[in-house]
Order: structure tokens, then sequence, then C-alpha cells
């Protein structure tokens, strides 16, 4: 039973990361330096255990507010920061890091090494084997996917960031201020019902429908942010293998 459910918890992991493996179609990046991301991905959640406990000693008083909070700031904040923090110390002065989309590969691969953690550590944390199947199958619908979309968001902003230095400060910023957002809206969804006195039933029905149409919102974004890394690491690559064009003799 504890191997399907390990084999459960990983299997989502290992199918996006292949999926941003392939999209990067110029010069892929080696496997030892994927898997060093995934490993920081994987320590991340260690600084997030502190800063999430510091900040659940402070609760609103309002149980609406509590939700947002939580979602927010408790979760959205402390993890998208912790993590974009191993993402900078894992590749930022690597020569891999070389074209536009590389930054979205290795941010996705931070993503899913604290998205398998964090799986983990949920699909086992429940007395039942009923209900861990139940998380496992709930989590690989929908929550190891956005981590994988915060990822790619994080990894757009980074690779600006790292390709145009004069708008380096604005780009980081967005790094972290985008995925906390949307990661923090994504969770809010699901946590607010539960920290309402009344009307929760009702509120989780509505709120589920717009976590869907918020979701495939995430995946709209995500898909135009990967061409338009593509189309500049498109550019680089051309440049790279063509340094004279347009070179006046």
């Amino acid at each position: 039973m504890n191997t399907l459910l390990l084999a459960l918890a990983i299997l989502p992991v290992i199918v996006l990361g292949i999926i941003v493996y392939r999209q990067d179609k110029y010069q892929r990046e080696p496997l030892g330096q994927l898997l060093k991301a995934f490993l920081f991905g994987m320590l991340s959640v260690l600084p997030v255990i502190v800063l999430e406990n510091l900040l659940t000693l402070y609760t609103p008083p309002m149980p609406i507010v509590s939700g947002a909070y939580t979602a927010y700031i408790v979760a959205g904040c402390s993890e998208e920061l912790c993590k974009l923090l191993l993402l900078v110390l894992a590749i930022w002065k690597s020569p891999q890091f070389d074209e536009y989309f590389d930054g979205i590969v290795y941010s996705c691969f931070v993503a899913l090494g604290f998205a398998c953690c964090e799986n983990i550590s949920y699909i086992f944390s429940q007395p039942l084997f009923e209900n861990a199947l139940t998380t496992s199958i709930v989590r690989a619908l929908l929550s190891v996917p956005a981590h994988f979309l915060f990822g790619i968001m994080m990894g757009y902003y980074t690779a600006l960031a790292k390709f145009n230095p004069q708008r380096r400060t604005r780009y980081l910023f967005l790094a972290f201020f985008i995925p906390m957002l949307m990661h923090g809206t994504f969770d809010a969804l699901l946590m607010i019902p539960d920290s309402m006195p009344y009307g929760g039933e009702i509120a989780s029905a509505l709120l589920f429908i717009v976590l869907i149409w918020f979701d495939v919102k995430m995946w709209k974004w995500g898909c135009r942010r990967i061409k338009r890394l593509q189309i500049l690491s498109q550019q680089q690559d051309f440049d790279r293998n063509h340094p004279f064009d347009g070179f006046i003799w």
C-alpha cells in the first residue's frame, strides 16, 4: 500500500517534469543541473516550515479574513519567497542558464521538488488508505499542477530579470509577487469556505466552480509565457549560430 501511495505522490511530478523538459527545444539543460534544481526545491520546504510556523502565531479575528491571511500570507508568501530564493541560489550564476526558456525549466523543477515533498507529506499524513488515495488523486489533478504553473510564472520573470539587467529589480519582484498572488488566490478559493461560520457548503460549491475557471486561466497564462520565452530563446539561439549577421564589411 505504501509503495502505491508513494508512486501516486511522485507520478504527477515526473509527468510534469517531462513535459517542461520537452518544451526546451534549443539547448536542453543537463540532467545534473535539473536534479540540483529539484533538490533545492525539496530543500525549500525547510525554511517554509519555519516561516509558516512563525506566521501562524498571528490569527486574524474574522473567519474570512483568517482564511485569506492563511492563503496569501502563510502559504502563498512564504512558499513562493522560499522557492524563489532557492531558485536563485541554484541556477542564477550557472553557465547553463544561458537562454530565456531556461528560467522556466529550472523554476518548474524547483517548484516540482517542493510539490513532491508536500505531496508525500499530505498523502502519508492521512489516517486511512482510502483518504490517502483520494488525497493523492485530488492533488495530482489540482495542487501539483498548480505548483507547476506557479513555477512557470516565476521562471518567466526570473528569465526576464537575468537577461534584462536594467529592469532586474522589477522583474525579480514580479517573479515573487505574481506566483504569490496566484498561489494565494488558488488556496483562498479552497480555504475561505472552510473558515466561514455558516453557508460553507454553498460557498464551497460556488468557489469550486471559480477555482476550475481560475485553473483554466492559469494554464492559458502559463502556455502564453512558455511560447513567448521559446521565441526569445529561438532568437538567442539564432544569434549564437549567426554571430556576424548584420555586420557591415
